[in-house]
């Protein structure tokens, strides 16, 4: 009889082999009960195939392949929030404003409610009622408050994570809550929305040559309702009145929506876009008109990839202020819904973490920033080492994915010790697009877009509304949303006033034409003129730079004198980052562009015909004296006044 004999060796394997399949069940379990976001499908294809091959020679093959494999489940992510996180536009938010929060991807509709998506009066620390919707077509949840929201009040916004917070359809869960807080201003926002640039360009002339596979995008001057943009409120027709197939979506980053059709567009053919009334911003205001433009398409499509041609901080920068964003310029006009804190991220070398940010994108400019948006403040540590990275998931309007350029991506730079320059919080006059304590004065049918404010005088003081038109709310001496703005002001000018350390230059900014980088300047004089030559104000590719300029002068502050006294933002320097503050009055010439926000002691004045304002009028301002305080438009405008673009994404 022929005896058997197990060898030692096969015997060690196939425990090996049992162990594994042992252990590998144990992680599978834990991991489905701890992390629900990390689907296992543990294959535990532990084909241990203890082959035991009891042949006469005893070769025993025991092939012990455990291969539990892992499949993630990608987390979820708020790519942005209106109000923002961070930024200007988390100051002065109207009371009758909806809050949203908008994800990377689909969300399981049921778990983002009340519950997950909560608002607490920071005063009372009680959530406010309110209801929550969401947008499957855009990632967007909704929050409408039942009532105003409080004037002047900070108010805290928690997206909850976890098993019991919100929950993606692949089944993934934040990695941690998402919270943010932004302050009321003191009245509703009442002021229609307009578009502000459109790609293909308006004109006139209508644009020519546009690829056959672009995108149709137009952008707001405020966050719009994602739920009114659709492929009802936003149309392609050609040629003629052929309608033309499409998807249609919104961007919160960069307040954009976006027309895709669903083929490429036939050559040589002019189309028609129109964006209708029925769109409407987060305080349900419409459009004043609907919003037409033409183009004509080229002979086919674009397959250039864009690239990055400035970055801010450059590479292998040093000293970079610690409140600083991250911003880079691209070679041509991107898809907004491509740039987010996925695509666009920046990472900490040193304490080897992400950084959290918030992603604005500038689509006249096309420049794409992250704003850190940390906890501490300032957000960067100090002397400390960062890499910032646009992937190719970030594409234009073509579809083209971002290639290698003449700029480094990834692209690294190391802070120094201290923060830049920050804008100032304006509070509850943020609203106002004109505000005076004496005196409004209007001639002619020039328009404000945004609320008028007048306090301690009242409505006999106003003259010239008609025909001087007021896109917006009228408040004066008695009604509380006065009364706060002429609060906020006050402190705002103090502000202003005491910021030490002004860089002294010369009074004339037009002559020679000056270009300044960000900063706080002033004068030995005490005033500031522009006159014969423009003067430029260079962001040097960062959209957060800011520009302060005092004037102590109690006489005239400013002037702008025609011709040739114009001042011009570029590299992405924003008219809402730009202050402007004089105990004294502030001379607009006729023809002369203004930005910026002028706090003024007695008076702003619109001399004559043709002058512009991108920015506030805001008069008669805190200080030991006794202030006037008066508006005067003595002409036809040159376009309307309109708050500043900047604080509205």
């Amino acid at each position: 009889m022929r005896k058997y004999k197990i060898d030692k060796t096969w015997l060690l394997a196939l425990l090996v082999a049992f162990m594994f399949l042992v252990g590998g069940c144990d992680e599978s379990s834990h991991a489905q009960a701890a992390i629900r976001h990390r689907t296992t499908t543990a294959t535990a294809t532990a084909t241990a195939t203890p082959t035991a091959t009891l042949t006469a020679t005893s070769t025993a093959t025991a092939t012990a392949t455990a291969t539990p494999t892992a499949t993630s489940t990608p987390i979820p992510v708020v790519v942005s929030s209106n109000p923002p996180s961070t930024g200007c536009g988390g100051q002065g938010v109207p009371l009758n404003w909806k809050i949203t929060v908008t994800f990377n991807q689909p969300m399981i509709s049921s778990t983002i409610n009340t519950t997950t998506f909560t608002v607490e009066n920071m005063t009372t620390l009680v959530s406010i009622a309110g209801t929550v919707s969401y947008d499957a077509t855009n990632y967007i949840g909704i929050f409408t408050p039942t009532s105003l929201l409080l004037p002047s009040t900070t108010y805290k916004v928690t997206i909850k994570s976890g098993l019991s917070g919100v929950e993606s359809v692949a089944g993934g869960f934040l990695a941690s809550d998402f919270v943010f807080e932004f302050k009321t201003g003191a009245g509703s926002n009442t002021t229609k929305p307009t578009v502000i640039s459109t790609n293909p360009a308006a004109g006139p002339p209508p644009t020519t040559g546009v690829a056959t596979n672009q995108k149709i995008t137009a952008t707001f001057s405020q966050q719009m309702d994602s739920t009114t943009i659709t492929g009802l409120t936003f149309t392609l027709t050609g040629p003629g009145l052929t309608p033309v197939a499409g998807t249609v979506t919104y961007s919160t980053i960069g307040t954009t929506a976006t027309f895709t059709p669903s083929s490429d567009l036939a050559a040589s053919t002019l189309f028609t876009a129109t964006i209708t009334t029925e769109a409407r911003d987060l305080a349900e205001n419409s459009l004043a008109a609907d919003f037409t433009w033409t183009f004509t398409t080229g002979l086919g499509p674009d397959g250039s990839a864009p690239t990055i041609t400035l970055t801010t901080p450059a590479s292998g920068a040093s000293s970079v202020s610690t409140n600083a964003s991250i911003n880079a310029t691209f070679s041509k006009a991107m898809d907004p819904a491509t740039l987010s804190p996925v695509t666009f991220t920046l990472y900490d070398n040193t304490a080897s973490t992400p950084i959290d940010g918030k992603i604005t994108y500038d689509a006249t400019n096309w420049m794409v920033t992250f704003t850190p948006t940390g906890p501490a403040s300032p957000p960067l540590t100090a002397t400390d080492s960062f890499t910032a990275t646009i992937t190719t998931g970030a594409k234009d309007l073509e579809g083209n994915a971002l290639a290698a350029g003449s700029k480094p991506n990834p692209w690294s730079f190391t802070t120094g010790s201290s923060a830049s320059l920050s804008p100032i919080d304006l509070g509850a006059v943020t609203g106002f697009e004109i505000f005076a304590e004496a005196a409004i004065t209007n001639t002619g049918t020039n328009v404000i877009n945004g609320d008028m404010g007048l306090t301690p005088d009242n409505y006999s003081s106003i003259t010239g509304f008609p025909p001087g038109i007021v896109n917006g709310n009228i408040y004066v001496d008695g009604d509380s949303e006065a009364v706060a703005g002429l609060a906020s002001l006050n402190a705002a000018y103090l502000v202003a006033a005491g910021l030490p350390g002004a860089t002294i230059i010369a009074e004339n900014l037009g002559t020679p034409p000056l270009t300044l980088p960000p900063g706080l300047y002033t004068s030995a004089a005490t005033t500031f003129d522009i006159s014969g030559g423009n003067l430029t104000l260079d962001a040097q590719g960062d959209q957060n730079a800011v520009w302060i300029f005092q004037m102590p002068s109690t006489a005239t502050g400013l002037t702008l004198t025609t011709p040739s006294c114009d001042v011009k933002l570029v590299n992405g320097a924003q008219a809402a980052n730009v202050f402007w503050w004089t105990p004294g009055s502030v001379t607009i010439g006729g023809s002369c562009e203004m930005v910026g926000n002028i706090l003024a002691g007695t008076s702003i004045s619109f001399a004559s015909t043709g002058a512009t304002l991108d920015g506030r009028a805001l008069a008669g301002a805190g200080g030991p004296n006794e202030l006037t305080g008066a508006v005067t438009i003595a002409g036809t405008l040159g376009g309307a006044i309109g708050i500043p673009r900047g604080c509205n994404q």
